[in-house]
């Protein structure tokens, strides 16, 4: 039986993972108390009962045509933040599933929503999975991804996550071969229709499809008609050269040269989405893709600034300037995000001749500082202090230091995992001026930030409080 049918009724796919006849719907997810009971397939799937008298939905459309979204990636960072947001913003929505490789425990608060909660194991690398997921849904948010600027996993890993995993010339093997065989640096200025011109395709032998490439083929085999996809900044820049990007748009020419695996990968994926724009989906209508770039996104949950607070801690409550404050970085806060793609979500079928095949920028009203400087807005009201106005080290130093420490991760590698904070991709992006200004978000589909700044500070010091409180 093809994987999208066995998926097509939630009643099927309740047999199939060993549940009783006519048992009702208790879970079948571990944390379910324990009458919950384990599946017999890799992954687990867990469905919450929806309010009593609800009738069983469409395979294609929800009840009555309410929507059913799948959230890829639904237990990561922003994932949680979509999920939430969408329980909390999206009124249509009949059922939403949330797929990921590791289910949250915080899942189970929210069995006793309106909404149909089904939360489904899976890894977005197995193109089976992925189809099973998506069958029968209405739109999928696809925040899955490997984010890794540190080198804590492979170049192979993180190419064949946020992809489709064939071989790739640009972003593996040692540090001192990153970008030598890179695909043609591009000048960014996605204008309307325009395509990224990221190079070659590879050869059809070196063509698997794990990653971003099963779920828009997860799309095109199910019927799925609406994707939108967690793209980043990154695959603009900064660049590696240190070519500033102040206040620029979608349409901001910009040397994009991409040497680390993890922008070549969030590059290559983008690209694939927005060319998936307008595929014939089973049913024979068109595929509508789009892509949203956040800039960097604080707040609840993120774990490099939890990560700065213990190294603070770590140093008596003491952080020490590295990065000169007259760079600026645009930051967004993760709740505006979230926010952004659930507008998208719920537009994109109406807009569709607009919306379809574009990149938005994701920003907000959070001040343009340095990343230092930034970061100080949360964790100096929760004790700690940026020592020195000026870099205490020079910056050839740091390059010195940046170098050293890409060699001992590679040298390291076979034997222990070595993933400093600082290495030559992060020192670059650190150091690089990259600002949006754009309101294109907002003419296409109304975009307005959610939370104010002032909202998202004092959101994030609270939660970099309980940090404090839980470390102690």
């Amino acid at each position: 039986m093809p994987v999208e049918e066995r998926v097509a009724t939630r009643g099927r796919l309740w047999q199939e993972c060993g549940g009783p006849r006519g048992g009702g719907w208790a879970g079948l997810c571990s944390w379910n108390g324990p009458g919950g009971r384990r599946s017999r397939r890799k992954g687990r799937v867990c469905f919450w009962p929806a309010r009593p008298g609800r009738r069983e939905d469409s395979p294609s459309g929800g009840q009555s045509g309410r929507p059913v979204t799948v959230a890829a990636g639904g237990c990561g960072f922003l994932g949680e933040h979509v999920v939430r947001m969408l329980l909390q913003r999206e009124p249509r929505l009949c059922e939403l599933r949330i797929f990921d490789l590791h289910l949250g425990p915080w899942l189970d608060e929210l069995k006793t929503g309106p909404v149909r909660v089904t939360a489904i194991q899976g890894d977005v690398t197995q193109a089976h999975e992925v189809a099973a997921a998506v069958a029968g849904t209405h739109v999928v948010i696809h925040t899955a991804g490997l984010v890794d600027v540190f080198g804590k996993a492979s170049p192979e890993t993180i190419h064949e996550v946020n992809v489709q995993g064939w071989p790739s010339v640009t972003c593996c093997g040692s540090p001192w071969t990153w970008g030598r065989k890179h695909m043609p640096s591009s000048t960014f200025g996605m204008g309307r229709r325009k395509k990224l011109q990221l190079g070659h395709s590879p050869p059809p032998h070196l063509l698997p499809s794990p990653g971003t490439q099963n779920v828009i083929e997860a799309c095109v085999q199910t019927g799925t008609q609406f994707l939108v996809y967690t793209s980043s900044m990154e695959v603009v820049g900064p660049n590696v050269k240190g070519h500033p990007f102040y206040r620029g748009n979608e349409d901001t020419p910009y040397e994009a040269v991409h040497r680390h695996p993890y922008p070549c990968s969030k590059a290559l994926a983008e690209r694939l989405v927005l060319e998936a724009n307008g595929r014939k989906v089973r049913g024979g209508l068109p595929l509508v893709t789009c892509a949203l770039r956040p800039t960097g996104i604080y707040g609840e949950g993120h774990q490099i600034m939890r990560d700065f607070y213990h190294q603070g801690l770590r140093l008596g409550g003491r952080l020490f300037r590295a990065i000169p404050a007259s760079v600026e970085h645009g930051r967004v806060y993760v709740g505006n995000v979230a926010w952004m793609h659930v507008l998208v979500a719920r537009e994109l079928e109406q807009r569709a001749a607009l919306m379809g095949g574009q990149v938005y920028f994701c920003y907000d009203k959070s001040p343009y500082k340095s990343y230092e400087d930034f970061n100080m807005e949360f964790l100096r009201p929760c004790g700690l202090r940026l020592v020195g106005t000026r870099p205490l080290l020079p910056y050839w130093l740091l390059v010195f230091l940046a170098a050293l420490n890409a060699l001992l991760q590679w040298l390291l590698r076979p034997l222990l995992l070595y993933a400093p904070l600082l290495n030559p991709y992060t020192l670059a992006v650190a150091n690089t001026t990259f600002t949006v200004s754009t309101n294109k978000a907002q003419r296409h589909f109304g975009y307005e930030p959610l939370f104010s700044w002032e909202d998202s500070r004092t959101r994030t010091i609270r939660w970099v409080q309980g940090v404090e409180s839980s470390s102690q």
